[in-house]
């Protein structure tokens, strides 16, 4: 089949286009880089170099493609970027005459309320949702990745005194912590023996190749994750990684959280959106519907991918 990536050669592009050349498909790779042209095309894919906001760009590489990736880039932070980006895939995607869609989309996004900035993918399945029936999509949910705890090595690694010492730490899937203190502690607004569901780059990869792979009809979703540990458990396995047995996934107070993101010159809503979003994982919301769905869990453990976080924990 001909199947087109977004998403250039990330932590999910990349093993994705591997599993797809491999098993002899016809794979093209969207990236806004020049430079990653020969990486691509050393894995056996083409590449499509521009934006995924050049309609004329999309409406080009997607025509004639059996299959079609979808993502919405990491940058992409705001409820604007999110519905230019998805309504232009939506637009070539209907006039390219896809009929197969595959989208990146995140745990929370079965709601539009009280899961703070997750909902960005709330809106971004609704207006993918509004191509024509005959499309067939299936909405991939993963939960919050492994390497977003690459955000704590600078903390950890700190020895500041005092609440506001500790350095704060924003990724894609939310705040991962701060640190305080010399021992090491990772601070939330949620912690200890609170869940929080966590899933490897490649058992992504690994699902959406299965899903390319399987029948297509009407719009399905699939949550995805590798492990369901605690806050602590969490905390643990990673002290235990970098020598620090003792680190721990503490719990500080939405205003405590709010006050700390604004000092750094965060925007309000953005401040907010974080802050709720910790809310709903501490409350189960983030995962209502994610227990109705419950998926197969992913071979790749945290244990395992804790040894390539210790390694770039020593490299900092």
């Amino acid at each position: 089949m001909k199947i087109i990536v977004t998403g250039s050669l990330g932590n999910i592009g990349k093993p994705l286009t591997q599993k797809l050349v491999q098993n002899g498909h016809s794979v093209t790779v969207i990236s806004s880089k020049a430079e990653r042209q020969k990486e691509i095309e050393a894995l056996g894919a083409k590449a499509a170099i521009g934006s995924v906001l050049d309609y004329a760009f999309l409406l080009r590489t997607f025509t004639g493609a059996d299959i079609v990736y979808l993502m919405e880039p990491p940058a992409a932070n705001s409820y604007g970027a999110v519905s230019e980006i998805v309504a232009t895939y939506k637009k070539a995607v209907e006039q390219s005459g896809v009929k197969k869609i595959v989208h990146l989309s995140s745990i929370g996004a079965h709601t539009d309320k009280g899961v703070g900035i997750l909902s960005f993918h709330n809106l971004a399945e609704n207006i993918l949702k509004k191509l024509p029936n005959y499309v067939d999509i299936k909405f991939m949910r993963p939960t919050g990745f492994y390497s977003n705890l690459l955000s704590n090595i600078d903390v950890i690694k700190s020895t500041s005194k005092g609440f506001l010492g500790g350095l704060l730490s924003l990724q894609y899937y939310g705040i991962r912590g701060l640190l305080t203190g010399k021992r090491g502690v990772i601070l939330a607004n949620y912690g200890g023996e609170v869940i929080n569901l966590m899933v490897s780059a490649d058992d992504i990869a690994t699902v959406i190749f299965e899903e390319m792979e399987k029948p297509f009809e009407g719009r399905t979703v699939r949550y995805i994750a590798s492990e369901e540990l605690t806050c602590n458990e969490i905390a643990k396995i990673l002290g235990e990684a970098i020598g620090k047995p003792y680190l721990k996934h503490g719990k500080i107070s939405d205003k405590m959280l709010a006050n700390a993101m604004l000092k750094t010159g965060m925007n309000e809503q953005m401040v907010n959106g974080i802050v709720e979003m910790g809310v709903a994982g501490r409350t189960g919301k983030l995962y209502e519907d994610y227990y109705k769905n419950r998926p197969t869990l992913g071979k790749t453990k945290l244990k395992q991918y804790a040894t390539e976080f210790a390694t770039k924990y020593n490299q900092k």
